[in-house]
């Protein structure tokens, strides 16, 4: 994680606007929980206001821009969830992707599945006997969600999960992360938010002859920070959202999605005479 101070992205609007002004084509990433959405105890219950889906609807449709929302949902969740037409899905933080001319969805990550079912079935039982606790099957990926849960009990959540865990993880079946108020299940491969953005830098860049666009970045959790990382290497913008934070890789941050919107809405006026 990176040492340098985070910048609230206002305070430095008039360099972050030449730069968007400048670029020929702009990539516009975005995590949704917590960044578009508001967090709320439930993750079904999070909405994304209808004043950002217009935002994000408006920027899609200019012929020079790429949107895409990468998040720990599961990809047919969120393509439901959002229902914008043109832009990017990459669910299961990447392990799936599906857009215009895109199609992915990692192989070993597929043939966990089974493991994945099973190891569901455990861990609701292992921890039924504690209230708010939500085991979720992402298909490609496993989350327990403990935010309703009391913090007494987050020491109890943590150890049976990973006396569940414990077999698979030692033998190099699957892989374990942290989130906010969630433990993830992942399959044991090199691949994340970050090396998702790569890729469709990438791929998009090729369908372009090569034009490679100015990536944005927007996240506000733990598996945002490698998208951050990537975007620090290819001079884009990153922004955390949350409260200023030492320990993000983020250039800059945002308080709250009220300020993403906020953004948004600056970010369309700056590329406004791109493909009006």
């Amino acid at each position: 994680m990176g040492k340098d101070r985070v910048e609230h992205l206002f305070l430095s609007w008039p360099e972050v606007s030449r730069q968007l002004k400048a670029a020929r084509r702009v990539a516009l990433f975005s995590d949704y929980d917590g960044t578009l959405a508001p967090i709320v105890e439930r993750p079904e219950l999070a909405e994304m206001p209808g004043e950002t889906r217009k935002l994000l609807e408006i920027f899609a449709r200019q012929r020079r821009h790429t949107v895409g929302i990468l998040s720990g949902r599961a990809l047919s969740d969120l393509r439901d969830r959002l229902n914008i037409k043109g832009i990017v899905y990459a669910g299961n933080h990447g392990l799936e992707i599906e857009g215009p001319g895109i199609h992915f969805v990692d192989p070993v990550a597929e043939e966990l599945r089974p493991i994945l079912k099973l190891m569901h079935r455990a861990l609701t039982r292992a921890l039924r006997a504690i209230r708010g606790i939500l085991v979720e099957n992402k298909g490609l990926t496993l989350s327990v969600h403990y935010r309703l849960a009391g913090d007494q009990e987050e020491g109890q959540v943590r150890s049976i999960f990973d006396g569940v865990v414990a077999n698979a993880r030692s033998l190099g079946k699957i892989r374990v992360t942290n989130g906010k108020k969630v433990l993830e299940v992942r399959p044991p491969v090199d691949w994340d938010k970050g090396r998702a953005i790569v890729f469709l830098i990438d791929a998009y860049a090729r369908r372009n002859g090569k034009d490679r666009a100015l990536p944005i970045f927007l996240g506000d959790d733990l598996t945002d920070e490698d998208g951050f990382k990537v975007l620090k290497e290819r001079n884009g913008i990153s922004i955390y959202v949350g409260e200023e934070s030492t320990c993000s890789s983020a250039r800059y941050f945002l308080k709250s999605p009220d300020e993403v919107r906020e953004f948004l809405a600056r970010l369309l006026e700056c590329r406004g005479g791109v493909d009006s």
